[in-house]
């Protein structure tokens, strides 16, 4: 018994120690988006609770151990809630479905953990889905960032050289009275308005970050978003790659915990942002409550391709939804790492080619009233 003891005290001393470097991970995290449990935070969560519980420690003594490496208030204070619940006689998955923080997706994923004697690994199948929900995320924004810095940095010159380069030429051609061509007018109109108004761009830039930030949670502003976004060459098809990875592991780990398909799809519909699948799978859902197959309710969405369907309608007739949804969840993945390149190798030439024919426009522009007053000269 000593030797048992003892054993699980130097164990609990290596997972401390593993837990110090999630504590540093979590705290950057916290302090970036000021939330106590983001989906960095939830992957570190469900990982570090994973190792501890497949370790052979009780859930109890796990939360104790993950309270004790937290440094920030908001996240120990409802995983103190939560640890207290569970004392108190509560089970975990009614422990944290108090919290908006945590989703219905983990509220039944647990559950079914729970039931079925699981929990190590569905806490661990709950890291693994948020970490590759990070994982596409830094894709994504690893992808538009270098063409987003090309673009700004156009804009900016851009904008000076009709704020400080144009107005030099202006006072030249005033001063010889140099007749403009209809090209040369109307870059020295943009340059007045750039002159006059452009305190009201900068202003009107501000105004619509605020209300971005007011209505981003509103449905239609969503739906106009979302939808506007998917018609964007190159980046439309990469952000429906994404978030079908997504749907596709959400219902692979689903069907995989023996979840019904109607629940899976109503599930899934909570969890993922992006209005053009939750209002295919919201229709799906009425679909197959009314009896029809998910197969044959997704062909009548664009949003999902031949392939995907073609694998659903095989896993049906076969009975191996969680598998199937398990190969595709891998096409897809790779499918958003290719893309990732992909989108940020397409969109710097053409950026940069904006760029040279914009500044060229200019520089023509400008230059051709000179050839014109030398050869008047």
């Amino acid at each position: 018994m000593a030797f048992q003891l003892d054993k699980i005290q130097a164990r609990e001393k290596v997972i401390t120690k593993e837990g110090n470097s999630i504590e540093s991970l979590l705290n950057k995290e916290i302090i970036t988006l000021k939330k106590p449990f983001s989906n960095k935070v939830k992957e570190d969560f469900y990982g570090e609770l994973s190792v501890l519980l497949n370790a052979g420690i009780n859930l109890k003594k796990a939360l104790e151990l993950i309270v004790n490496s937290q440094k920030n208030k908001k996240t120990k204070t409802i995983l103190e809630a939560i640890l207290k619940s569970i004392i108190e006689g509560q089970s975990f998955s009614e422990a944290i479905r108090v919290y908006k923080d945590f989703s219905d997706y983990e509220y039944h994923s647990i559950k079914i953990g729970e039931e079925t004697g699981t929990i190590p690994k569905i806490t661990h199948q709950l890291g693994e889905f948020y970490s590759k929900k990070n994982d596409q995320r830094r894709q994504l924004i690893n992808a538009l960032t270098y063409p987003a810095i090309i673009l700004t940095t156009a804009i900016l010159v851009v904008v000076f050289m009709l704020q400080f380069v144009v107005p030099m030429f202006q006072d030249i051609f005033k001063q010889q009275n140099v007749e403009l061509p209809a090209i040369t007018q109307l870059v020295v109109n943009l340059s007045s308005i750039i002159q006059e108004y452009g305190w009201l761009f900068i202003l009107l830039f501000f105004i619509l970050i605020v209300i971005n930030f007011v209505v981003r949670k509103k449905e239609w502003y969503k739906r106009i978003k979302d939808n506007l976004l998917i018609r964007i060459p190159f980046v439309g098809k990469f952000l429906k790659t994404v978030y079908l990875s997504q749907f596709t592991q959400s219902m692979m780990l689903l069907t995989a915990s023996k979840v019904p398909i109607v629940d899976s799809v109503n599930l899934v519909k909570k969890m993922i942002d992006f209005f053009p699948l939750t209002t295919a799978l919201d229709t799906i859902e009425k679909q197959i409550i009314q009896g029809q197959s998910l197969s044959s309710s997704m062909e009548k969405h664009k949003l999902f391709d031949d392939r995907m369907i073609t694998l659903v309608k095989v896993s049906e007739e076969t009975n191996q939804t969680d598998y199937i949804f398990s190969k595709l969840n891998t096409l897809y993945n790779t499918k958003v790492q290719n893309s990732s390149k992909m989108l940020s190798t397409l969109l710097e030439p053409f950026i940069i080619l904006f760029i040279g024919i914009f500044v060229g426009f200019i520089l023509i522009a400008m230059y051709l009233p000179m050839f014109r007053l030398s050869s008047i000269v």
